[in-house]
């Protein structure tokens, strides 16, 4: 269980950097999600046990991939690849088979590549820096802030869905568009930098409680977009595909037209995007994993 650890009373909630003004309203607010989180936290396995490793592999996994599906996932890939040391070691086909129902393989490549580069160069110890951790493969300036949040404690300013959720809601109810940029000043004034880790998972776990009780206040954000329909896509033909070449050394055309109900003439150009990506090889006639 995770120590609740947020200030209890707004005398312990700083308005460093805030206009006189603010100071009110943040108090207000941060006591608010305080509260809420000492009464609602939610209790996931990458939350336990914490480890850089731990972080890094769940925030991957959920950068595309709902929370429940993180779940069934999580422990078994960390059991089979339990440090960068043995993804590292272990051939692509082995990490993506673990992957496997998380959808979205191309994420798997990154975190072989990843753990290939925190074992040649910072000898299988992730870095603790936000722009050492952005440059790695798969992570973006969101990702290396949550990793520093939830991997090293670091109070770290970063926007993930749930934490924009939170922020438009109460914040800025009354604007029809909201971008980012305001959004950042409000996080980096509200962080508890005591308890960042803390902070952090208690703005996500009211961000997904919002997400439950009333229309998304993230269709107000600049950045949001409708998820694109996944029956009959290229991602679920680029699934099928996949899931087709783990189970065999390699695949021919015919082979993978079978597998994935896709006609030839689409087909094709869905197989040269895998090839691109790094994800599958071609020789003249047979594809197999990279």
């Amino acid at each position: 269980m995770i120590e609740r650890s947020l200030p209890r009373s707004t005398s312990q909630i700083s308005g460093e950097g805030l206009p006189p003004d603010n100071f009110s309203e943040i108090a207000g607010f941060k006591k608010h999600i305080a509260e809420f989180y000492r009464e609602n936290e939610r209790i996931f396995p990458w939350r336990e046990n914490i480890t850089p490793y731990r972080i890094v592999v769940s925030e991957i996994m959920l950068q595309q991939t709902g929370v429940e599906r993180v779940i069934g996932k999580f422990e078994s890939f960390v059991n089979r690849f339990p440090d960068f040391n043995a993804i590292e070691a272990s051939p692509l086909s082995d990490v993506m088979d673990a992957w496997q129902g998380l959808g979205y393989n191309k994420r798997a490549l990154s975190l072989k590549k990843l753990a290939r580069i925190v074992v040649d160069q910072y000898s299988g110890s992730l870095p603790d820096d936000h722009k050492l951790l952005k440059a790695l493969p798969g992570i973006g300036d969101a990702t290396a802030g949550a990793i520093m949040a939830f991997a090293f404690n670091s109070p770290s300013v970063f926007i993930e869905t749930n934490i924009r959720r939170v922020f438009i809601h109460h914040f800025f109810s009354d604007r029809e568009k909201v971008a980012d940029n305001d959004i950042i000043p409000l996080v980096e004034a509200t962080v508890d930098r005591s308890h960042p880790r803390e902070w952090y998972y208690a703005l996500m776990d009211y961000g997904t409680y919002l997400s439950t009780t009333s229309v998304n206040p993230n269709r107000k954000s600049t950045r949001y977009a409708k998820q694109s329909r996944f029956q009959d896509s290229a991602r679920q033909v680029r699934g099928k595909a996949i899931k087709c070449l783990l189970g065999r050394p390699c695949a021919s055309i015919d082979d993978l037209e079978e597998a994935t109900g896709c006609i030839r003439e689409r087909l094709v150009p869905i197989l040269d995007s895998l090839v691109k990506d790094g994800l599958v090889t071609r020789d003249a006639v047979l594809y197999r994993i990279a």
